[in-house]
């Protein structure tokens, strides 16, 4: 009985997975391909075909000049454009691609992408109207509070106090920033800047990739801000009021060892069921130490205490959540193009790079959390498909759009055969970058990456 309903619940979950996956991509697609195909109707460019999924076609209507239709592959989707291609027959009718001026058709590539930006600004602003809860040391300058032992950052000399100014000549803020920087660069050398008791250091490191599950491999050296979890209540009876806990204690380390978030707390608890522990508490701005026992829940240990972390909610209004999602797309901006330039100057590790496998079951977990994970996903790979049409390369939007420029530059149209060239060039790359991601969400799936011995 038990072997059935897990079968149908896993059954469930992939299905749930497939149509959330669909349902983000086709939104995605639909919202790229209306751009240009908006754009092109509005300098009167014939459309002779706009399509969600490549061939082959299973529906299709025709309205005007215009077949709609989806096909049965849902990764993509198209605007087919009378005069569109060099190599296509052409009329000289003045409805064609070809026969518009330069900046009537860089207003046709460009909505594409623009589209895509725009949706992740309206879906940012729609998950920010929500509310939002973050740790409240995030916006916070990055003065380190707790070195791990043996981590990159103590073998670096990193000491508690100091506050870090820039990470491989990148300036770091606050500990997102900081973290985001660590972050990509796992299994890469980065120099730190610091300030220590005024003066400035520099200290070279290599950050480790963050052990446990993730689909990204992320580089940690091992520090943490000055935070604690706290004890938000105390449940009667329980292990941690007869070892006298109370509410609003904020634990400062377990065993000796420093703890940070609320996460952490629960892990050191859980592992010592039956065991007694020592507790360091900071109350009524006082020190103090505690032992207790977590009683045996299972197999993992229990105080009885509801754990907190400091935190900041904020619910914005209309005006101030598109404010908020503006400035937010511009950093995630700013972030994708950190991340693409790494990965040229070998910065950034091709790990980082999720594919159509890795999407997809984002997808499926954050439809199972609701509308609003769902939403922020979207979001966030809208702004990524974006950006990443943008780039110069042939094939992309942003490649015919520099194939354009360089001809304004000349002052001549290239021939045919030097557009082939530069579109393959691009094709390759385009292949290059797919095999890669499609790799990485191989090796994040476990029984396959069993199978690839050199791993």
């Amino acid at each position: 009985m038990r072997k059935k309903r897990s079968t149908s619940y896993n059954q469930k979950s992939e299905v749930t997975t497939l149509l959330a996956f669909a349902f983000v991509l086709g939104v995605l697609v639909f919202v790229h391909e209306l751009g240009h195909f908006l754009a092109a109707k509005r300098v009167g460019i014939r459309v002779l075909k706009f399509q969600l999924g490549f061939n082959p076609t299973i529906v299709s209507v025709t309205r005007g000049d215009t077949e709609y239709g989806i096909g049965a592959l849902p990764l993509g989707g198209y605007v087919k454009m009378a005069g569109e291609n060099p190599d296509d027959a052409r009329t000289g009718q003045p409805d064609e691609f070809l026969s518009k001026t330069k900046w009537q058709r860089f207003q046709v590539l460009i909505m594409g992408p623009t589209m895509n930006i725009l949706l992740a600004f309206v879906l940012t602003a729609i998950v920010l109207f929500q509310g939002v809860e973050k740790g409240a040391y995030e916006d916070q300058p990055p003065v380190v509070g707790v070195v791990t032992a043996g981590s990159p950052a103590a073998r670096a000399d990193i000491e508690s106090g100091d506050r870090i100014v820039s990470v491989s000549d990148h300036a770091v803020n606050t500990w997102e920033q900081f973290f985001f920087a660590i972050g990509s660069r796992p299994n890469r050398e980065v120099t730190l800047v610091l300030l220590r008791n005024g003066q400035a250091l520099s200290r070279k490191m290599t950050p480790l990739p963050l052990a446990g599950p993730s689909r990204l491999e992320i580089g940690d050296i091992g520090v943490l801000p000055n935070v604690h979890p706290h004890v938000r209540s105390v449940s009667p009876g329980e292990a941690a009021e007869r070892a006298g806990m109370k509410a609003d204690d904020v634990v400062l380390a377990v065993d000796g060892q420093p703890i940070t978030f609320g996460g952490q707390l629960r892990e050191a608890i859980a592992k010592h069921p039956e065991q007694q522990i020592t507790l360091t508490l900071l109350r009524n701005g006082a020190t103090l130490t505690i032992q207790a026992t977590p009683a045996k829940r299972g197999t993992q240990g229990l105080l009885g205490i509801i754990i907190g972390d400091d935190t900041v909610s904020i619910k914005p209004g209309i005006a101030q959540a598109l404010g908020m999602s503006a400035r937010q797309n511009v950093e995630f901006g700013r972030q994708i193009f950190q991340i693409l330039w790494g990965l040229v100057t070998r910065e950034t590790s091709p790990k980082q790079l999720m594919g159509p496998v890795a999407i997809a079951q984002l997808s499926g977990e954050s439809a199972q959390l609701g509308w609003i994970a769902l939403f922020n996903l979207m979001a966030m790979i809208s702004l990524n498909l974006g950006i990443l049409n943008l780039l110069p390369i042939p094939v992309l939007d942003g490649g015919h759009i520099f194939i354009m420029g360089l001809e304004g530059l000349v002052r001549r149209d290239f021939t045919v055969r030097v557009k082939e060239k530069m579109l393959l060039a691009g094709l390759v790359v385009l292949m290059t970058l797919m095999v890669t991601v499609i790799y990485n969400d191989l090796t994040r799936i476990s029984w396959i990456e069993r199978l690839m011995p050199w791993r």
